[in-house]
């Protein structure tokens, strides 16, 4: 069908908004990373590079032979791994619980898990009973509090009731019980949701910040967000020059590249769960 003038004005339009929407999202990415591998020398003479004459990995270099980045990362990869792990166990667990109707109480399951996600009790709650528990300046103060989002759990719920009882059934004659069935037959089907919540966890305890900050006093201990956010407050290079064995680049260049690796483990970890993504985020949108 041939378009008309004010069609063809009306795309042109959306295609240069879009456009510019597009420029502005990527430009501080592009900005980022250009900085990273820009040559401090180079860096220290323009301050700002769209494209450097000389690239350099001489900020990586520095960033990756210290203890206390590398250590950053180890603690936001044990939040993720472990925390991810416990999470997806715990929710789909007691989404499975509360999805089959010979439950008792399954009524009053769902109400207070429905009230989890309308009510929140506060910092100040959280805290004193985190402090109560021991478990300041402790890594489960940041896993603990976040083994089930009551939001992901109604989503799984919706979706284990779609799976057809007789498919219980059968396994029962076979002589499984409820955990065996659990693990060998709902599991396995349920696979694009976990990987789609799988993917949540893991990026909500990469991020941990704001509960780090309040629960760890200990920086041997903080995850790489919290770093790097004392990375950004501080003009100089923070601690990081005290374990490192040669000159530091700039600052800035230094904070880029601190962006970009914190940034890559989620980055390669997508790709693997994208085909299952779509999928599992549909988990219990429609009910047939």
């Amino acid at each position: 069908m041939k378009k008309s003038a004010s069609d063809r004005v009306f795309d042109a339009v959306n295609i240069t908004i879009l456009g510019l929407v597009a420029l502005l999202t990527f430009f501080p990415i592009y900005y980022v990373f250009v900085v990273s591998f820009t040559d401090p020398i180079e860096y220290m003479q323009k301050k700002f590079i769209l494209f450097p004459q000389h690239w350099s990995l001489a900020s990586y270099d520095y960033l990756l032979g210290t203890k206390t980045f590398l250590r950053s990362i180890g603690n936001s990869a044990y939040l993720a791994i472990v925390g991810t792990a416990l999470s997806l166990i715990v929710t789909a667990a007691l989404a499975y619980a509360v999805s089959r109707r010979r439950l008792p109480g399954r009524n009053m399951f769902s109400l207070l898990i429905l009230l989890t996600i309308l009510f929140s009790p506060g910092i100040i709650p959280n805290y004193l009973l985190i402090r109560d528990m021991n478990l300041i300046n402790n890594m489960w103060s940041l896993i603990l509090p976040a083994l089930a989002s009551g939001w992901n759990v109604i989503l799984m719920r919706s979706f284990f009731s779609s799976i057809p009882t007789e498919l219980e059934e059968a396994a029962s004659i076979d002589g499984c019980n409820d955990i065996t069935t659990f693990i060998r037959i709902i599991l396995p089907l349920s696979l694009p949701s976990l990987a789609a919540f799988g993917l949540f966890y893991a990026v909500g305890y990469w991020n941990s910040y704001f509960s780090a900050l309040i629960y760890l006093n200990d920086p041997q201990k903080w995850p790489i967000q919290v770093l790097l956010n004392n990375m950004l407050q501080n003009a100089q290079n923070s601690d990081l020059g005290q374990d490192a064995f040669v000159a530091a680049p700039p600052a800035e260049t230094l904070k880029m590249a601190a962006v970009v690796v914190a940034t890559l483990p989620i980055l390669f970890v997508y790709p693997f769960l994208q085909k299952h993504f779509a999928k599992g985020s549909m988990v219990g949108s429609v009910k047939g």
